[in-house]
């Protein structure tokens, strides 16, 4: 499998699932601005949406959005901590996180990467963005983790928090995501997985 990737993206997400689930996979660096490869290909001709993450498997199917590659890949490993099984009670509601962190804070703070956007309309997005990180904040001061232990949902939501500091906001106003994002820091697939992206060099 390939995993086409850029540094601080939303597909450090699948990267950590990978590595957590031991699957072989090769890194693909993507210039996000460019759309070059470091194949030395147009990101486009692979993945005509033009973003990552994205993952080519072997059989040449090529698959995107993180929350479905994420479950994909746990459904590659029968019994692994990272996600319920199919069609149980506990894989849908780990479905409807995953999908609360996408439409709600993923995409929440997208707007936010816009140097174009008026403040006065960013300032609309970061109030509703601040909503949402409470309302998990106050989750993960019940529990370590979004399900009750480390999985799919909690790649995901690490991923998205390491954006705040783009937009000068600080995770430490809400303690319980702060912690969350050194717990989730110091498992060994995630220092991995961004050591082995920063060691990347630029497309």
């Amino acid at each position: 499998m390939k995993l086409y990737f850029a540094p601080m993206a939303c597909s450090l997400s699948p990267h950590i699932v990978l590595r957590e689930l031991g699957l072989p996979f090769e890194l693909v660096r993507v210039n996000t601005k460019t759309k070059a490869t470091s194949e030395g290909r147009d990101f486009r001709e692979i993945n005509p949406k033009g973003y990552v993450a994205a993952l080519l498997l072997d059989n040449g199917q090529l698959l995107t959005e993180g929350p479905a590659i994420v479950q994909y890949l746990a459904d590659q490993v029968p019994g692994n901590s990272l996600a319920p099984a199919n069609g149980t009670w506990e894989r849908t509601r780990l479905q409807e996180m995953l999908n609360f962190i996408s439409t709600e804070i993923h995409g929440g703070a997208g707007p936010l990467f816009n140097p174009e956007l008026p403040e006065a309309a960013k300032a609309i997005f970061r109030e509703k963005l601040f909503k949402r990180l409470a309302y998990v904040n106050q989750q993960l001061a019940q529990q370590d983790y979004l399900l009750g232990s480390f999985g799919l949902a909690d790649a995901y939501l690490f991923t998205v928090l390491n954006w705040l500091p783009f937009f000068n906001v600080d995770v430490k106003d809400w303690p319980a995501l702060a912690a969350f994002v050194e717990r989730v820091k110091a498992r060994p697939s995630v220092q991995e997985a961004m050591a082995a992206e920063a060691a990347t060099q630029p497309v």
